[in-house]
């Protein structure tokens, strides 16, 4: 008949020689301890840390012990429930022996994977943020990329737009024809071209020679003159020297 007692006995006396820094006894009946285990150091010498709680069962090792996670740190809860899916799996394993120290030493292999897992989790991150600065940069760059669809917005808002300019251009030459518009200087300079050479060909064809009759003129600076007067009229007082 096995004596579970003296077995159990004699694991916890193993286990306590091999982590004792991290073993603690939390009852004795019925047995409760926990041990606490930690990964290799990773990047910028992080570990993970997981403190396990063993509880012996009457009929340990030939049904499996009780477990639970009694405190972490640096670890994911996804992880966490890896861990304790992985402790189910080795303690089906090794039905009928004495399994603490090959259940720890799981964890602690897992452990110093997730470490691994955790530095590629951030080269992974890091990279993304690299791709998307960089296809960020490029957008910039390149601008808005023409596609069937902004393309037919752009063109049906450019055609309304030419629309609205010729029909403003029609209304202008329609009022023009009927008298309706006064043309500026300006305006006349860019319907007319020839106004522009008009005072040359005056010149050349009169030998560039211009009589001017200087009783036209009188001295206005002995006249009282209001030009801001809007009945002000230059060519009406000419009218009247005469």
């Amino acid at each position: 008949m096995t004596d579970y007692a003296e077995e159990q006995r004699n694991e916890l006396e193993a286990i306590e020689s091999i982590y004792p820094d991290s073993f603690t006894v939390l009852s004795e009946v019925p047995t409760s301890f926990t041990i606490t285990v930690t990964s290799d150091a990773g990047e910028n010498d992080e570990t993970i840390e997981v403190t396990l709680q063993f509880t012996y069962v009457e009929k340990y090792p030939d049904e499996v012990p009780l477990w639970e996670i009694y405190s972490q740190e640096n670890l994911e809860d996804s992880d966490a429930e890896g861990i304790l899916t992985l402790l189910q799996q080795q303690a089906e394993e090794n039905l009928g022996m004495v399994m603490i120290f090959t259940l720890v030493t799981a964890v602690q292999d897992k452990l110093n994977e997730l470490v691994d897992e955790i530095k590629n989790r951030r080269e992974e991150e890091k990279r993304r943020k690299e791709e998307a600065a960089e296809e960020a940069e490029k957008v910039l760059f390149q601008g808005t990329v023409v596609t069937i669809e902004n393309f037919l917005s752009w063109k049906a808002k450019f055609e309304l737009e030419m629309a609205e300019l010729r029909r403003k251009r029609q209304k202008e030459e329609e009022q023009q024809q009927a008298g309706k518009i006064k043309l500026t200087g300006k305006k006349l300079f860019e319907t007319d071209h020839n106004l522009d050479t008009s005072d040359i060909q005056f010149l050349e064809d009169s030998g560039n020679s211009v009589e001017v009759d200087e009783s036209l003129f009188q001295d206005f600076e002995e006249l009282d003159l209001d030009e801001d007067d809007p009945d002000f009229d230059l060519l009406a007082l000419g009218s009247d020297e005469d």
